[in-house]
């Protein structure tokens, strides 16, 4: 059951919520204390068991459809499992969100709120964020940016206006990678009656979208002060990436299952760069 639920949360995604965090906390004047080992720890593990753990709940229908399911790119887990999921959810979040609303400012809390309520909504009955076109985009970026503004807002320090040109890229970073995420899912989730992004718009439409976010994310990190650069031609590697597809249809969405297997691999570079910039900028 915990090797389940585990595998559950994609492991291989955790850095893309707990690095944001972390980063952003150090940045803006927090220390190696508590409350980064914490938060860190649970934008890890927790947040991820709830993020997907949620939607591969009640997204069982459609996963059951999808060749692509089943690995690192999402479980399909037996209906037994589906209550234990939830307990695991619930359990491994509430403790640290009650925590970190203790010590936090009005500010944090807000962005706490909005992050855990997001994760929610995304999945859930009756709100199903993901089946409102354009809505689910945005909710699944808002997934990735929000710990990093909870990271610069909890220590109570000042930001500056280029880290908001960060999250604004990387917030689209989020929307792209999303909608591309869709894509391939398209017949699946037409078959499982979802509606999504890609489902609505059509596959070659949403992959063009796709390509466009990812280049305005990349020409806002180059309106930021050098080094950042570097992760601006980071950012064009999506762009690359993406373009392959530029003439995808609906009936052949799976194929854009090869970027989506680049883009997995992509994200442990960008985060390397990532982290080498940073620490050039701020040494």
């Amino acid at each position: 059951m915990l090797a389940s639920i585990v595998k559950a949360s994609r492991p291989i995604s955790w850095v893309n919520t707990a690095f944001p965090f972390g980063a952003a906390y150090l940045l803006s004047g927090g220390t190696v204390d508590a409350l980064f080992i914490g938060g860190v720890l649970f934008f890890l593990i927790p947040y991820n068991i709830a993020m997907y753990g949620i939607n591969d709940v009640f997204d069982y229908e459609s996963d059951i459809r999808n060749p692509r399911k089943g690995g690192i790119e999402g479980a399909v887990l037996s209906p037994k499992l589906h209550r234990p999921l939830l307990w695991a959810a619930t359990i491994t979040t509430v403790p640290f969100i009650i925590w970190f609303l203790v010590v936090g400012n009005i500010t944090s809390n807000i962005w706490l709120l909005i992050s855990a309520g997001a994760v929610v909504a995304y999945s859930a009955p009756v709100l199903r964020f993901k089946e409102r076109p354009v809505l689910d985009s945005v909710t699944s970026a808002a997934h990735f940016t929000t710990p990093a503004i909870i990271g610069a807002t909890i220590t109570g320090g000042q930001v500056n206006i280029y880290f908001w040109y960060a999250i604004g890229a990387f917030f689209l970073w989020g929307m792209a990678s999303h909608a591309l995420g869709a894509v391939q899912d398209v017949q699946a989730d037409q078959e499982g009656g979802l509606e999504s992004i890609a489902t609505v718009f059509g596959a070659r439409v949403t992959t063009r979208l796709a390509a466009a976010a990812y280049l305005i994310a990349a020409l806002l990190l180059f309106a930021m002060p050098s080094p950042a650069w570097v992760v601006g031609v980071a950012a064009l590697g999506y762009v690359v990436n993406t373009i392959r597809f530029w003439q995808i249809t609906d009936d052949t969405c799976e194929d854009v299952n090869r970027a989506w297997r680049v883009f997995l691999w992509m994200n442990y570079l960008s985060g390397a760069l990532v982290t080498i910039t940073l620490v050039s900028m701020y040494r």
